[in-house]
C-alpha cells in the first residue's frame, strides 16, 4: 500500500503536490492556531493552487474526451448550445432553492413571533387587571392562549403564587428578570415564554416548544426543529422529539420538486441567566418547493375551478418540462448527425476494450458485406467461443451467491431477542458446518411461560436448512394458535402439552416431506410462576441438567419426528431450582474426532460443563465450542453443525 501511494505521489505534478501540502498545512493550522492571519493566507494559497489544478485537470480531461472525432463534434455542440442553457438552469435552481428556504423560514419565524407576542399581550393583560377580576381574566386568557399553545402554564405572583391550571408545574423565574418574551431554555427544554412585572406583582406564561407545536406553526410545510446548543458547556436536548403527525417532509410532486434544507438563527434566553446576553440557536427546516408555493399562493384559494397554488406549480412544471424536451430533442439531433461520421471502427475499438476488461458477452453490430463487416463477424465468433469457456465459472459463482443468500435468510430465522424472564436466562448459539445449517433452536415467550426448542435435521446443506425452517414455522404456528385458547375469551384456560405439539409436528413433517427426511427434536415449556419445566424429547440427545454442579441426563420420551406417522410421545415434568443449568446440544458437539479417530464424546462434554457451570451462559458455550474445535484440530470446515442451548435459573 505504501509503495502504491508513493508511486501515485510521484506521478503528480508540481501544482498537485503544492495543493496537497497547502491543504495539510491549512488543516494543521485550523486546529493549532484557529482564526489566525497565517491560516487565512494558507487557505487563500490553497484555493489558488486548487483552482490551477482544476484548470489543468480540465484541460487533460478535454484532451482525452475529444480524441475521437465524434466526441469532438459533440463537445463543440455542447459548448455552443448546451453549456449556457445548463448554467442558466443551474442559476435558476440555486436561486429557487435559496428563495424557497428563506421564504419558508421567514413564514415560520413570523408565525412563531406572532404567537409569542400573544403570550406577551396575555401577560400584560393579566398584570393590568385588578385583583378582584384577575381570576376570570386568567381563565379567559388561558382559553385564548391554548388555541395557539396547547400546553400553556400561567404563574401569577402578587402576595402569593397562583398557578393556572392548578396542576401546572411552572416555577417562579429567578430574581432579576424584567419584562421579557421569546424563546427560553428551562430544565434542558425549549419554551416560548412571556414575563411581565409591575411593582411586586409579576406574571409568567410558558408553553413548551414540542415537535407537535412546531408542526402546527405552518401545517404541511415540512419538518421544523431546533438544533442542539448549550449554556456554559451544559448539554441541551434538541426539540426533535420524534416526528409528529403532519410534520414530515411533503411528498415529492415531480422530479423538480426538490427537498429544501434551510436554517435560520434565533435568539434564545436561559432561565437561570436573567439579564445576560441572549445566545443564538438554529431553527432548521426541511420542506419542498411545492409546499412553500402552495402556502404562498394558497392551495385553498380558488378562481373559478382552479386552485391557485396548484395551478401555478403545474404551470411551472409544464414550462420546465417543455424546455427540457426541446433541449433533449436538440441533443439527440446533434448526436445523430455526429454518428454518421464513423461507426464500424468505433465498434471494433469498443469491442477490444470490452474483451480486455473481461466482458466476453459483447457483440459488434455487423453492417454490410464489406471487409469491415467480415472483421466484425470474426470478432463476434471469437468472443462467443471465449464466453463458452467461462460459463462454468460463472455458474459456480451464481450458486455460491445463492447459498450466501440462503445463509442470510436462515440467520434471520434464529431468535434475535432473548425472552426477558426473571427466573430463567436463555442463551443459544449455532455454528453451521457449511454455508447453511440443519440445526435448529428457538425461543418464544407468552404470558408467564416461555417455550424453547432445539433440533437436528438429518443431513446437511440446503435440504436440511429447508426442513429446519419448516420445523420452526410449524412450532411457532402451533404456539401462536394455542396462546389465545390459554388466555380465555370467556372459556377456562388450558395448559399446553409438549407431547401433543411434538406429535402434531411429527405428523405434519411426515405428510409433507420425503421418507428419508426426519429430525431429532427437544421441546420444553417453562412456567415462571411454578418454576416447572415440561419437556418432550423426540429422539434428541439427552440434555444435561447441572444441579449443584452434579450432572443429570434427562430421558428421551419418543422417537425422531417425521419418520413414522403414528409415533407416540410422552412429556416429563421437572422442578428447576435456583442455580440449576440445563444444557441441550446437537451431535456436532460430541461427534468430532481427533487425529486418532476418537470422538469428543458425551463424557468429556459433561465434565467440561460441570467444570464451567459457575460461568456465564455465553462463556460456557464459547469455552465448550473452543474445546471441541481444539479436539478436532481446528479444522477449516466443521464436520457437523454445532449448536448449544443453555437455560439457567439464577
Amino acid at each position: 500500500m505504501a509503495a502504491r501511494l508513493k508511486s501515485l505521489y510521484g506521478k503528480l505534478g508540481r501544482i498537485e503536490k503544492a495543493f496537497l501540502l497547502l491543504v495539510v498545512l491549512a488543516v494543521v493550522l485550523a486546529y493549532a492556531v484557529p482564526a489566525s492571519f497565517v491560516g487565512l493566507l494558507v487557505d487563500f494559497a490553497a484555493c489558488i493552487a486548487g483552482f490551477l489544478m482544476a484548470i489543468r485537470l480540465a484541460r487533460t480531461g478535454v484532451r482525452k474526451l475529444i480524441w475521437r472525432l465524434r466526441n469532438r463534434l459533440i463537445v463543440a455542440y455542447a459548448f455552443i448550445a448546451m453549456v449556457p442553457v445548463v448554467l442558466i438552469l443551474a442559476l435558476v435552481m440555486v436561486s429557487a432553492y435559496g428563495l424557497t428556504g428563506q421564504i419558508a423560514i421567514y413564514l415560520i419565524n413570523s408565525e412563531l413571533d406572532r404567537r409569542t407576542n400573544i403570550l406577551k399581550g396575555s401577560a400584560a393583560t393579566i398584570l393590568g387587571t385588578p385583583a378582584e377580576h384577575r381570576q376570570e381574566v386568567i381563565l379567559r386568557t388561558q382559553d385564548f392562549t391554548q388555541r395557539f399553545f396547547p400546553a400553556t402554564e400561567i404563574l401569577v405572583r402578587d402576595g402569593g403564587e397562583y398557578r393556572y391550571p392548578p396542576s401546572a408545574a411552572i416555577t417562579a423565574p429567578p430574581a432579576g428578570w424584567k419584562d421579557a418574551n421569546g424563546i427560553i431554555v428551562k430544565d434542558a427544554q425549549l419554551y416560548s415564554w412571556a414575563h411581565a412585572q409591575s411593582g411586586r406583582a409579576d406574571v409568567t406564561i410558558v408553553a413548551p416548544l414540542s415537535q407537535q407545536f412546531l408542526a402546527s406553526l405552518l401545517p404541511g410545510i415540512g419538518q421544523i426543529n431546533f438544533r442542539d446548543f448549550s449554556e456554559s458547556g451544559g448539554g441541551l436536548r434538541s426539540a426533535r422529539e420524534g416526528v409528529a403527525p403532519g410534520a414530515r417532509v411533503p411528498p415529492k410532486n415531480s422530479f423538480l420538486d426538490v427537498r429544501v434544507e434551510w436554517a435560520s438563527p434565533v435568539p434564545v434566553m436561559f432561565w437561570n441567566s436573567p439579564g445576560n446576553k441572549n445566545t443564538t440557536g438554529m431553527l432548521l427546516l426541511s420542506t419542498r418547493m411545492s409546499a412553500v408555493l402552495g402556502i404562498l399562493f394558497g392551495n385553498n384559494m380558488k378562481v373559478g375551478e382552479f386552485v391557485v397554488g396548484q395551478f401555478i406549480w403545474d404551470l411551472f412544471l409544464i414550462i420546465v418540462t417543455l424546455f427540457l424536451i426541446v433541449e433533449l430533442v436538440s441533443l439527440v439531433i446533434g448526436v445523430s448527425i455526429s454518428r454518421t461520421i464513423t461507426s464500424a471502427v468505433h465498434e471494433l475499438y469498443l469491442g477490444t476494450r470490452r474483451v480486455k476488461e473481461g466482458d466476453f458477452s459483447h457483440r459488434i453490430p455487423v453492417r454490410g458485406n464489406d471487409q469491415l463487416g467480415e472483421l466484425g463477424a470474426s470478432f463476434n465468433t471469437m468472443t462467443e467461443n471465449l464466453e463458452r469457456l467461462i460459463v462454468v465459472a460463472k455458474e459456480k459463482e451464481r450458486l455460491q451467491s445463492e447459498l450466501e443468500i440462503a445463509r442470510e435468510v436462515q440467520f434471520l430465522l434464529f431468535p434475535k431477542n432473548v425472552p426477558g424472564l426473571k427466573t430463567l436466562m436463555l442463551t443459544g448459539v449455532c455454528n453451521p458446518a457449511r454455508v447453511v445449517s440443519g440445526d435448529y433452536y428457538d425461543f418464544m415467550r407468552f404470558d408467564s411461560s416461555v417455550a424453547f426448542a432445539i433440533g437436528d435435521v438429518a443431513g446437511k446443506g440446503i435440504s436440511a436448512a429447508l426442513l429446519m425452517a419448516s420445523i420452526q414455522s410449524t412450532m411457532r404456528m402451533q404456539l401462536t394458535s394455542e396462546i389465545p385458547s390459554m388466555s380465555g375469551n370467556g372459556a377456562p384456560p388450558h395448559a399446553l402439552s409438549t407431547a401433543v405439539m411434538v406429535s402434531r409436528l411429527n405428523k405434519l413433517l411426515y405428510a409433507n416431506t420425503s421418507p428419508e427426511k426426519y429430525a431429532t427434536f427437544y421441546f420444553a415449556l417453562y412456567d415462571e410462576i411454578t418454576h416447572t419445566l415440561t419437556y418432550t424429547n423426540a429422539g434428541h440427545l439427552q440434555p444435561i441438567l447441572l444441579r449443584k454442579g452434579v450432572p443429570e441426563l434427562l430421558e428421551v420420551t419418543g422417537t425422531v419426528v417425521g419418520a413414522f406417522p403414528f409415533s407416540l410421545y410422552e412429556e416429563r415434568h421437572i422442578q428447576l431450582s435456583s442455580g440449576d443449568v440445563l444444557v441441550a446440544y446437537t451431535d456436532g458437539m460430541i461427534e468430532p474426532e481427533n487425529e486418532y479417530g476418537e470422538m469428543f464424546g458425551e463424557q468429556r462434554l459433561t465434565d467440561l460443563l460441570a467444570k464451567n457451570v459457575d460461568r456465564d451462559s455465553p462463556e460456557i458455550i464459547a469455552r465448550t465450542m473452543e474445546a471441541v474445535l481444539q479436539w478436532s484440530g481446528d479444522a477449516a470446515e466443521l464436520s457437523d453443525d454445532m449448536t448449544m442451548l443453555v437455560a439457567r435459573r439464577p
